[in-house]
């Protein structure tokens, strides 16, 4: 049986936020159950921020390969020869990083490796995520030449679709899903005898953004909204308020989850904190146990809605409303354009229609079944391509 080695850029298994992680297990996951439709084993060569030097635990991935300037620029030859080593590479742009909403740094070393894995002739795949925005007309142009050079490109929302339709690229276009939906985990019973409201506070919208100048436009005050919705549910009887990191550093407070849940915690008493979590396959094992859930960070949404509880995302971005309302799910509260008045009584509302929320979460989940479904099999067309040379 003939094995391929595909390159997994802009994935980690070692990431300090578990959404990367989720996505790049869920990735994995899927690449194997394509494999399978066509008889062939697969390799998996991750690429991206990784530790190089921490010990591997997974015996699918050969090796990972950190970027960084002086291989992006082919000074060290590490990243240019794992690149031409792989007979497929599969770019996930961290699910969000394809944007210059973090600005130009990010985006230079995410358009630079599409470069150079196309330039080394391995065909490229633009794995599910968000496309843009992209606020400044040159990044846009910069983006356009990057997404030529794909075999495909997959979004996971209708709203990055209508992007890349905006700009009559043409280049195979799938709209799928985000792939954490994929994400396995061991469910864990809610409690019986109370009600239990995780609530993942976001480091990052904690501390401002990196800029600590409120760098996404919020148009409320994070942190006395949080305040105000611990205060709520603490208020009501037989109901449990659990803090749920799902970042966490010790070396980038800006974007620590822990340490912000620690910070909030602080100030009213009762409130756990949870985790930290070895991996997001066990954060969302845990998050499965909530009856109801509210999170900062897209993917701990994620996990909760793909485990059927109700949640409620905390929107800093388009890429919340655009997948969410692809699901035709429309309980997300857009922190860029409600004020906290309005957040908190959204909110609240959900809570109350919490069954409600429930039975289009089911619903929710079937949509993203099968457009996974459909990803698939846009992989193993993909991989039978290659495998046939």
């Amino acid at each position: 049986m003939k094995t391929l080695r595909i390159g997994l850029l802009w994935h980690s298994v070692d990431s300090v936020n578990l959404g990367v992680g989720a996505l790049t297990y869920s990735q994995m996951q899927i690449l194997e159950d394509a494999a399978r439709t066509v008889d062939v084993n697969l390799r998996f060569v991750v690429i991206g921020w990784t530790n190089e030097d921490r010990p591997n635990d997974d015996p699918r991935i050969d090796t990972v390969c950190q970027v960084n300037a002086r291989r992006l620029l082919g000074r060290s030859p590490e990243l240019h020869a794992t690149l031409k080593n792989c007979d497929l590479v599969l770019d996930i742009g961290e699910g969000d990083s394809f944007s210059d909403i973090y600005g130009w740094k990010r985006l230079t070393y995410l358009l630079a490796t599409k470069y150079l894995a196309s330039r080394h002739g391995r065909p490229l795949i633009l794995s599910p995520q968000t496309i843009g925005p992209f606020r400044n007309p040159f990044a846009a142009w910069l983006a356009d030449r990057a997404m030529e050079r794909a075999r495909a490109v997959c979004s996971r929302d209708a709203m990055s679709t209508a992007y890349f339709k905006s700009r009559d690229l043409k280049v195979e276009f799938h709209e799928a899903i985000d792939v954490a939906f994929a994400l396995p985990f061991e469910p864990t019973l809610p409690p019986a005898d109370h009600t239990r409201v995780g609530i993942n506070v976001s480091g990052l919208l904690w501390s401002g953004g990196y800029s600590g100048r409120n760098q996404f436009g919020l148009k409320l005050d994070y942190r006395a909204t949080l305040l105000e919705l611990v205060d709520y549910f603490q208020s009501l009887e037989g109901v449990q308020v659990v803090l749920v990191p799902h970042v966490v550093t010790t070396n980038r407070a800006a974007e620590d989850d822990y340490r912000a849940a620690q910070a909030l915690a602080a100030q009213r008493s009762s409130l756990m904190v949870a985790g930290p979590f070895s991996n997001p396959m066990a954060a969302k094992s845990y998050i499965s146990g909530c009856h109801f859930f509210i999170g900062g960070r897209m993917h701990a949404c994620i996990a909760a809605f793909s485990a059927g509880v109700p949640c409620v995302p905390m929107a800093y971005s388009r890429k919340f409303t655009g997948l969410f309302n692809t699901l035709n799910y429309t309980h997300v509260a857009d922190c860029t354009r409600d004020d906290q008045a309005s957040v908190v009584s959204r909110i609240k509302t959900a809570f109350e229609n919490r069954k409600t929320l429930a039975a289009e979460t089911a619903n929710g989940k079937t949509i993203a079944r099968a457009r996974l479904d459909d990803y698939t099999a846009l992989l193993a067309k993909i991989i039978r391509e290659v495998s046939h040379g």
